[in-house]
């Protein structure tokens, strides 16, 4: 499970950790997106398992030095960078020997299926010789399973409980029976290959 803390002011304590009291209990891994180094300070005294790094932070190496310290996993999505971006951000994270993992991603939302280019997952991998993921903003899971048939070893699809409700993540997410298919979906494809 992955939340965003979009900063220290929108951080809703509450809310927060009966979500992550309730992970904790299940056994479930819970991550969280800090924008900010006093979201990752808050996260830290909660004991969370690791970090999702966003496409507008992946060079935010402040950001980043804070959450490797931390020695905890870094999820990092690549949308927006470009190449010389990436590899500054794997460099500072190769000297800081931070685990972490980078997702191939389109920042639109939704995303248009012509826009999502899944083949520069393999670029990532073969580039910096790492596992990969893609972050999939599309409106359907046909991208998640196709990437995962690529080779992703993380996939990010965004969760709501209705797709009508306002606001830009909404759109690009599946609905419970939507996101169990999508899991069922993965899990045969990990099978077949």
């Amino acid at each position: 499970i992955l939340l965003d803390v979009l900063n220290e002011i929108e951080f809703k304590e509450n809310e927060f950790k009966i979500i992550f009291d309730y992970c904790q209990k299940q056994k479930i891994t819970f991550l969280c997106t800090p924008w900010d180094i006093s979201s990752v300070n808050a996260l830290e005294e909660y004991g969370i398992d690791g970090y999702k790094v966003a496409s507008a932070d992946l060079t935010n190496h402040d950001l980043i030095e804070t959450i490797a310290r931390t020695g905890k996993p870094m999820i990092l999505s690549t949308g927006m960078s470009n190449e010389r971006e990436i590899i500054e951000t794997v460099d500072l994270l190769k000297r800081l020997g931070a685990p972490y993992i980078l997702l191939n991603c389109n920042s639109t939302y939704p995303a248009p299926f012509k826009d999502l280019n899944l083949r520069a997952m393999r670029t990532i991998k073969e580039t910096f010789d790492i596992d990969v993921g893609y972050s999939d903003h599309s409106l359907r899971k046909e991208a998640s399973i196709a990437a995962v048939a690529l080779g992703a070893k993380v996939i990010e699809k965004h969760f709501t409980l209705d797709r009508s409700l306002p606001g830009p993540d909404h759109k690009a997410s599946l609905e419970p029976k939507e996101f169990q298919d999508l899991i069922k979906s993965i899990r045969n494809i990990e099978l077949a290959l």
